[in-house]
């Protein structure tokens, strides 16, 4: 199993180091940020892809919208959520309940745990169609959140780019000039974002209209329900 490690700094460049086998790639974020990665082997990969795509429902109808300035939009993909019993969460306007663990989505999980040393009791789950499909800029801040948890996403299908910019350079806050960092989200790959990642940067996943092939992310978080841990 291949390793690749993006370690934050208190820097805004950026730097990779050789990938070997059990090594570390280090990136470098401005801020105490850090972000992590790490390469399963294809074959597994493929396997996962297609179980995952066999047992997640992914949701319809309203369930399959979001509130954005008080505006009701389609999702511009599809989303699931599944956990352990009686958990919610609430992100863009919508509170979403968990569906029961599918064995893959386990299997998954503990593994994710086993590379980390974190425990997941939540999983949010996006599928992109192919390059059209795609999420804007945001941060994933929300009160349930256990700030003491990193946020740990699983890429499987089609590599897409994976764009992070700093609070500081959007909008009104426009005060700084910092570049984006763009890293691209291999089929396979887990990404660790540790706090205070989601404090000082937004992150998406932009439209890329060449990518014809599906994808499937998996946001493993933990869940602090009613702010008691």
């Amino acid at each position: 199993m291949e390793k690749c490690v993006i370690q934050g700094q208190n820097n805004h460049s950026w730097h990779s180091d050789a990938l070997k086998k059990g090594q570390w790639k280090n990136i470098e974020l401005e801020k105490d940020v850090s972000i992590k990665g790490e390469e399963e082997a294809e074959e597994e990969a493929d396997h996962l892809f297609i179980q995952l795509e066999d047992e997640v429902m992914y949701s319809t109808g309203e369930e399959a919208k979001v509130k954005v300035f008080g505006k009701v939009y389609n999702i511009p993909r599809k989303q699931a959520t599944y956990g352990d019993a009686g958990l919610t969460y609430t992100y863009s306007g919508v509170t979403r309940s968990a569906c029961t663990w599918t064995p893959t989505l386990e299997y998954i999980r503990d593994a994710v745990t086993k590379t980390t040393g974190y425990t997941f009791n939540f999983v949010l789950i996006n599928r992109y169609k192919d390059g059209q499909d795609h999420i804007g800029e945001h941060r994933d801040d929300e009160k349930e959140l256990d700030p003491l948890c990193p946020i740990a996403s699983v890429s499987l299908g089609a590599a897409r780019d994976f764009i992070f910019r700093h609070r500081d350079t959007r909008g009104k806050q426009n005060c700084r000039h910092i570049e984006p960092v763009k890293m691209e989200l291999a089929h396979g790959s887990l990404l660790l974002m540790n706090q205070p990642t989601n404090t000082y940067w937004y992150h998406s996943l932009p439209v890329r209209k060449k990518v014809l092939l599906p994808r499937i992310n998996l946001t493993f978080r933990r869940i602090v329900q009613d702010n008691k841990k």
